[in-house]
């Protein structure tokens, strides 16, 4: 049987179940969003005249809980307008329509009971044949099959999702001994291809593996910390990026997240686990007690682990003292073997010199993670048979870049076990049976494909579905063709080459310029095309600034000319080359990475692209085509030939304001993705989507471009349209004289210059124009401020 998903219907409208709503609209599908009916009314209803059997009264918890989650940051939605696909109802009055439903899943609360209610309704109205899932986190699988008829037991498991959805890449697979098999295979990948999740098969034990292992790495972490009196400054300085880790570290999860719901799943750990050997660790520490017992719970009490205050106007970050429970001026922390690795940008190369500190830091990591690698040994195969999953688990579940098993191979396993029995963390024997065998690792690549060290028949395996994508790490050992310090060139296979950037936040200086051109050279010569991607953290923060900085501050205009010339060129060799070329966006794609997508032949971007044109923050104009190509599509997208001034303007203002598209789909809007352009909703796929369009446009018969000769520009017409807008904002003291100054620039380039009347130009005019432009300004002294700051500080300068 071929499964489709075109209509979901999900039963309860609570955080989660709003969001996953939320999350199946953002994929194209119908869904039925259904909540309880109020039991009174609100005063503004009874003004109203209203009574408890109109509509709006019987939808209003649902109606609230959407509305919530729609305007919640991050947003739920990749665009506002997916909000259309969401019916809402109540559970009195549209139960039926879960008739024509293909899966249903229950998100109210936890309670058992409760659960059981709303399966009898689901019993009365469900087809034969459609799955029926629970999201719960917290309540056994296996309970909710009481009383339940064969059919619903046999397409019935766990799905669980973690908060935020749209962002939090975690899907918990968790079947029952009675549902089939195909379910769950059908499950795990719809999950992976539409869902964009990594799905993991769990088995039904006390909070799945993502939150058994991760409340268990942040209760050892607070253990950690008491028992080197250390405080939570120094643990969040710790376990943020460093280890690569979300900013938010430990403490500052916590008060997002909410304390009261680690408190619950940590409680409900100790309960349910009393044949764990670290079950202790589960036992919260007395501090925690003190901030349940104060409702200091984070954000949703306005204080927690930390607290904002106002002094002398500026908002401040207090730090609590977990000692005295007194909040103090956040602290800066500082260690040495922290400084030890400013230099180091590869993660598992950074954790072999924290790993070897030798000051408090190195001593709370290997207390940590030793505690934390001895645990996810003695849980296999109490929650997972394969070691990947629970790696894969606590990545996606916690936003972790790598996952213990990972971070121990990293630093070493013989190595480290000696000093593991040492400090009392002795793993389980199938480790020392493992290194008995000569397998120093528990992960290795071949063929380009991920494989895992499998417990029960002592030999590496597969990871299942691992061919279907392209990682990049799995193939650097036999496919790289070419590299410098900047780039790497692979053999994607199928005479298909890929160039990956990695500079720090994959910023476009001079190596990654040289990689790209000797990437397209090759290609023209002896492939069939190009992907340009990357599978860091982020695609690209831009041009390199700290040579354009450098260059400006010595007046060396020349060499600033040239740098914007060669980029230029590179750009346009992206769109001009005799092989299709497709870039694949994601994460933050600013300025010069922005450029380069939008010259793509085709762009495989990632649902999660945050790109835009931004270089106004740094008292620049776009200098790599950014500016022409946006004047181009408008001139490009009319049909009459005649310039609307409205689009324009609207171009105009996205590049004079830096905005930035918060996902794909927005891009769309913003005209800096096109219609034709390609979205890959998990991110594993999109190196191997990119070369698949790479394929199909060389497939169709790929002819190189002809570069545009017909840009029509509406000169001092356009300029005083768009000085008239500009002026205004800067009477209004919006913004500054400099701003004013770029804003003209930018209205120049896009205009076509000094021109009496509307012309039609060409692509090269205007990149002369941008690059004019570009170039008096690191001439100007507020665009050095500005540059400097964001070199110095990380923050804009608006001056």
């Amino acid at each position: 049987m071929t499964r489709r998903i075109n209509k979901v219907a999900v039963l309860g409208s609570g955080i989660m179940g709003s969001r996953i709503a939320c999350h199946f609209a953002n994929i194209g599908v119908q869904v039925i969003l259904l909540d309880i009916v109020p039991r009174e009314l609100t005063d503004g209803e009874q003004k109203k005249g209203l009574t408890l059997e109109d509509k709006v009264v019987r939808n209003r918890i649902v109606q609230q809980s959407l509305d919530t989650a729609v305007k919640s940051k991050p947003a739920p939605l990749y665009h506002k307008s997916f909000v259309s696909r969401i019916f809402l109802g109540n559970f009195s009055d549209d139960m039926e329509r879960i008739k024509d439903c293909d899966w249903i899943i229950e998100v109210v609360v936890e309670n058992l009971d409760i659960k059981k209610k709303i399966f009898d309704q689901v019993e009365q109205f469900r087809e034969p044949g459609t799955l029926i899932t629970s999201n719960t986190s917290g309540i056994p699988i296996n309970f909710m099959l009481e009383g339940r008829s064969e059919d619903f037991q046999q397409h019935f498991c766990g799905t669980h999702f973690f908060n935020p959805p749209r962002y939090l890449k975690l899907l918990e697979i968790i079947p029952t001994p009675k549902t089939d098999p195909e379910i769950v295979d059908f499950f795990m990948h719809y999950g992976d291809l539409y869902l964009g999740k990594t799905t993991v098969l769990c088995k039904d034990t006390p909070a799945f593996i993502a939150n058994r292992v991760g409340i268990y790495a942040i209760l050892k972490v607070i253990d950690s910390m008491q028992k080197l009196d250390m405080n939570v400054d120094e643990i969040d300085k710790l376990t943020g990026p460093v280890i690569g880790r979300p900013k938010s570290a430990t403490f500052r999860t916590s008060d997002v997240v909410g304390l009261d719901t680690l408190i619950k799943v940590a409680n409900g750990l100790y309960q349910g686990l009393p044949n764990d050997e670290a079950r202790d660790t589960f036992k919260l520490p007395e501090v925690v007690g003190k901030l349940e017992e104060n409702k200091w719970l984070g954000d949703k009490t306005n204080q927690g682990f930390y607290k904002k205050t106002k002094v002398d106007g500026k908002t401040q970050i207090l730090t609590l003292d977990l000692e005295t429970l007194e909040y103090q001026p956040k602290q800066k922390a500082k260690f040495a073997t922290l400084e030890l690795t400013k230099t180091i940008d590869n993660l598992k190369e950074r954790f072999k010199v924290l790993f070897s500190g030798k000051d408090k830091a190195g001593e709370f990591y290997r207390d940590s993670f030793y505690a934390l690698f001895k645990y996810v040994t003695n849980r296999i195969p109490e929650i997972a048979d394969e070691l990947y999953k629970i790696d894969d688990a606590i990545c996606a579940g916690f936003g972790w870049e790598i996952g213990p098993f990972e971070t121990w191979d990293a630093v070493g396993i013989r190595k480290t076990v000696g000093k593991m029995e040492e400090m009392g963390y002795k793993p389980n024997q199938w480790v020392y049976d493992m290194l008995d065998a000569g397998i120093e690792s528990f992960y290795t690549a071949k063929d380009g494909v991920r494989h895992y060290y499998d417990i029960g028949s002592n030999v590496y395996k597969a990871v299942p579905g691992a061919e279907e994508y392209v990682i990049l790490d799995n193939i650097r050992e036999t496919k790289v063709v070419w590299s410098n310090s900047g780039a790497t060139i692979f053999d994607l296979g199928d005479e298909v080459l890929g160039i990956e950037f990695h500079t720090k936040m994959n910023t476009l200086g001079g190596e990654v310029v040289e990689g790209i051109n000797k990437a397209i050279d090759m290609a023209e010569k002896d492939y069939r095309g190009l992907v340009i991607g990357n599978q860091g953290a982020q695609f690209s923060a831009g041009a390199n600034l700290g040579m354009v900085f450098m260059y400006a501050i010595e007046q060396e205009f020349d060499e600033v000319d040239f740098m914007i010339r060669h980029f230029q060129n590179t750009v346009m060799r992206v769109r001009y080359s005799s092989v299709p070329i497709v870039v694949a966006p994601h994460g933050l794609t600013l300025g010069g990475g922005c450029e380069m997508t939008m010259h793509a032949d085709k762009v495989q971007a990632a649902s999660e692209t945050y790109i835009g044109l931004v270089e106004v923050g740094v008292g620049l104009i776009p200098g790599g085509g950014g500016t022409k190509e946006l004047a181009k599509r408008v001139s490009d997208g009319l049909e009459t030939g005649d310039v609307e001034l409205n689009a324009l303007q609207n171009a105009f203002m996205n590049i004079a304001t830096a905005k930035v598209a918060t996902s794909a789909h927005e891009a769309v809007d913003m005209n800096i993705l096109r219609a034709q352009d390609n979205i890959t909703i998990n991110k594993d796929r999109q190196i191997a989507d990119a070369k698949e369009t790479v394929l199909e446009l060389a497939n169709a018969g790929y002819t190189q471009p002809i570069q545009a000769t017909n840009i029509k520009v509406q000169g001092k017409t356009g300029m005083a349209l768009f000085m008239a807008g500009v002026s205004g904002m800067r009477m209004g003291n919006y913004i500054s004289d400099h701003d004013l100054k770029i804003a003209e620039k930018i209205a120049y380039v896009m205009c076509g210059g000094d021109l009496s009347y509307p012309h039609e130009v060409s692509e090269q005019y205007l990149l002369d124009l941008e690059r004019e432009a570009f170039l008096s300004l690191t001439g100007e002294k507020k665009t050095l401020e500005r540059i400097q700051s964001i070199l110095t500080g990380g923050k804009p300068l608006r001056n």
